[in-house]
């Protein structure tokens, strides 16, 4: 298959589609010059040449960032900064996160922290948050460091009607170059999920109003995942 690649990449945005042709335009979003952590804010820079996309602005009145595309199984990789305390997320077709937050040195981290499969919620249950999974090691870099995630997914399957035959997978996620998660299987959308129910393709989501990010890079792979990939 001949992969779709969305790029935004410092070292490449001058030949790259503009973001805004990538992500839809979302309140709180913009590109930036320049993207240095400042204790719990990040420093941002309009004038000049666009080279990150960041929300940093208005950090808590930012909107999610969707894709223009929607995607099935895909690679992302991605390039981002979080100062201290912040916290986002990317998600999986609107419904599946991995966790971003500030996280480093933690000695056990939970479903809630850098790297994980954030937890499924319901306030019927005890516990309300259920069926999360950590990451494999706390591998976070600290806060005001940049950071990569790699994450592998493989999209629900459905048959012609649209009834489930397979679960979504997250066959891997690599933080800062380690396995944090390896094959893990998702019920359902995770907590503050942006879709419903199960989707062979939808728009990937990042996560705008719990905290600054910025990204220098977000490149994501169309691919088929119907055999296991190989590492």
């Amino acid at each position: 298959m001949k992969p779709f690649l969305l790029l935004f990449a410092l070292s490449q945005f001058a030949s790259a589609t503009p973001w805004e042709k990538i992500f839809k335009p979302t309140k709180g979003w913009q590109t930036s010059t320049v993207a240095d952590a400042r204790d719990k804010s990040i420093e941002i820079q309009t004038s000049g040449k666009p080279f990150f996309f960041t929300n940093a602005a208005t950090p808590k009145k930012g909107g999610y960032l969707p894709t223009v595309a929607k995607f099935g199984d895909c690679t992302i990789e991605a390039e981002f900064l979080i100062p201290k305390g912040s916290n986002s997320g990317i998600y999986l077709q609107g419904r599946y996160e991995i966790q971003i937050l500030d996280s480093h040195g933690k000695a056990k981290p939970t479903d809630g922290d850098m790297g994980a499969v954030y937890h499924r919620w319901d306030n019927k249950r005890t516990p309300k948050g259920f069926e999360g999974h950590p990451p494999k090691v706390n591998a976070a870099n600290p806060a005001g460091e940049w950071q990569t995630l790699v994450i592998k997914f493989r999209a629900p399957r459905l048959d012609a009607e649209g009834k489930l035959l397979e679960k979504p997978r997250f066959l891997s996620v690599h933080l800062n170059g380690k396995l944090v998660q390896e094959n893990v299987t998702v019920n359902g959308p995770t907590r503050s999920a942006q879709r419903k129910g199960f989707a062979a393709k939808d728009h990937i989501f990042i996560q705008g109003d719990h905290g600054p990010i910025a990204f220098r890079k977000f490149e994501v792979t169309e691919k088929d995942f119907t055999s296991p990939p190989k590492e």
